[in-house]
């Protein structure tokens, strides 16, 4: 049977020139902008700094007061990374849908991105005295990072073709280590020399997170220019509607709908007399505020029919618990029960970042010989023997040894996630923004769990090594969903009798060909 496809949200990117080198460039640099996060903030120098900060509160225990509770300096921090995915999983759906109404998938990009180096740069007044306002900057800083990384994911099938999503994917991640890694340096250069710049050691190290702020929101002007410009909706939308003002005036240079809509109509509030009951059965535009949720709901349902889709989301929730939480937790292992020196720490964080970006790009061209899904298996594989050696390594050799395979497959698994993702949704959905955000809250409550069962573990037992050997089990179950994959086509054929409705339904936005 033969229908007309809703509008789509992504439907303003229609004309969107496919592997543009100007375009898929500047994507590539918001890699290189925001990476300074994860690799600064959450895996090298933060951790150290807050476990000095932690450990100058309580020499003896390490245990902190946190809003009268008494808990593990340790565990705080991985709490604070549970608290602030679990947040961003939360409203992520509400922002999505947002976004979506509005056309403006660059201004939230925007917005998450200007909210998470702000808060990086103001860690800039974290000590002994500023803990818990700090761990509440820091819950703030992992929240930008991690909403406008839901948006920068959603233009990867929008400006490459299918068969580049491996290796730009990969570019991505190769140009955030370098990126990362340059400003890595540059705080160890910082920190190391302290005196000889006439500063403390710790004010070096809070210099570096300010440094991450500018460094996070000054590249990031690359891609905010070279991206595709927001489709948008005209000026008429934001809340006027239900005063009496006309919204039909579109301005010519932003073609689609303004911002009105998105006040006392987007409410649901009657105008012109209507029947507050009918009015979101005749107008499309009624109740977008929980249109994020819908449109999860709609990825749900439509897992029925997609189980190959089904498959893949249950082996990287069950994985990239294990995988995420060992990226926040491994400085803070290194540093508490290794007893490791923090400049050999950060070191050889250095070094694992540039083992990563070999990684990445081995781990493509392995997926280009043997498909993804036996790319990915093999690496989980490798992950299954990081966390038994994680359980059994001391400080020295075998530690070394140990980082170098989890830079070896650190940014390939996450690389090789990404690009399969965007192979296995359905082709020409007309919505891709819902899959991607159903795939980003994926990924939000699969690293809730894995950090927040990492630090209870660890407080229950006194120790972080049975923590690290605790988090094979993820991979285990990771791995036996990867394998039900093999020898099966990625992409099926159809999405079910319904395709995912787009959240917009507007004469102002092109309509797609119809679909089978």
């Amino acid at each position: 049977m033969t229908t007309a496809a809703a509008p789509a949200a992504d439907a303003g990117f229609d004309n969107v020139p496919k592997d543009d080198k100007r375009i898929t460039r500047g994507w590539t640099f918001y890699d290189w902008a925001n990476s300074v996060y994860p690799l600064v903030i959450t895996s090298s120098i933060f951790p150290i700094y807050w476990g000095s900060v932690t450990k100058e509160i309580s020499p003896q225990t390490d245990v902190v007061n946190f809003l009268g509770y008494q808990v593990p300096g340790s565990s705080l921090l991985t709490y604070a990374i549970s608290a602030a995915f679990l947040l961003i999983a939360l409203v992520s759906p509400f922002l999505t849908a947002l976004a979506d109404f509005s056309g403006r998938k660059k201004l939230f990009m925007q917005i998450f991105c200007y909210l998470g180096a702000v808060s990086c740069a103001a860690l800039y007044w974290f000590d002994k005295t500023t803990l818990v306002v700090s761990t509440f900057v820091f819950i703030a800083a992992t929240v930008g990072f991690s909403g406008s990384i839901v948006f920068y994911n959603s233009y990867l099938p929008i400006i490459s073709s299918e068969e580049k999503y491996d290796s730009l994917s990969a570019r991505g991640f190769s140009m955030g280590y370098i990126g990362s890694v340059l400003l890595l340096v540059i705080c160890l250069v910082l920190i190391m020399g302290h005196q000889t710049f006439g500063l403390e050691k710790g004010e070096a190290t809070r210099i570096g997170f300010l440094l991450t702020g500018i460094w996070w929101a000054g590249f990031a002007q690359i891609p905010f220019a070279t991206l595709p410009k927001d489709p948008g909706r005209g000026l008429g939308v934001l809340g006027t509607e239900g005063l009496g003002t006309a919204t039909n005036n579109q301005d010519p240079k932003d073609p689609g709908r303004g911002l009105g809509v998105l006040g006392t109509e987007g409410l649901g509030t009657a105008t012109n007399n209507q029947d507050p009951k009918t009015l979101s059965s005749q107008d499309p535009d009624r109740g977008w505020l929980l249109n994020g949720f819908r449109e999860l709901g709609k990825v749900w349902d439509q897992l029925k029919h997609l189980p190959n889709l089904k498959r893949f989301l249950l082996a990287y929730f069950t994985y990239n618990m294990g995988v995420q939480t060992v990226m926040y937790v491994a400085t803070i292992f290194g540093d508490k029960e290794l007893k490791l020196d923090s400049t050999a720490l950060i070191t050889t964080i250095l070094l694992l970042q540039l083992v990563g970006i070999l990684g990445a790009y081995l781990f493509a061209k392995l997926s280009e010989r043997i498909g993804n899904t036996r790319a990915l298996s093999w690496s989980v594989v490798i992950w299954c023997g990081i966390c038994v050696a994680g359980y059994f390594v001391q400080a020295g050799w075998s530690f070394y040894a140990l980082a170098a395979v989890i830079g070896l497959t650190m940014g390939a698994i996450q690389s090789l996630s990404r690009s399969t993702y965007s192979k296995i949704i359905p082709e020409n959905t007309p919505n891709t923004a819902a899959f991607f955000s159903f795939f980003d809250v994926t990924e939000k409550l699969s690293i809730v769990i894995g950090t927040f069962s990492f630090g209870y573990i660890a407080q229950l037992t006194g120790s972080m090594r049975n923590s690290i050997l605790a988090l094979i089990v993820y991979f285990i179950l990771g791995l036996i969903f990867l394998l039900t994959l093999r020898g099966r086509k990625l992409r099926e054929h159809t999405a079910g009798p319904e395709a995912v409705a787009p959240p917009l339904a507007t004469p102002n936005v092109g309509l797609p060909a119809a679909v089978e």
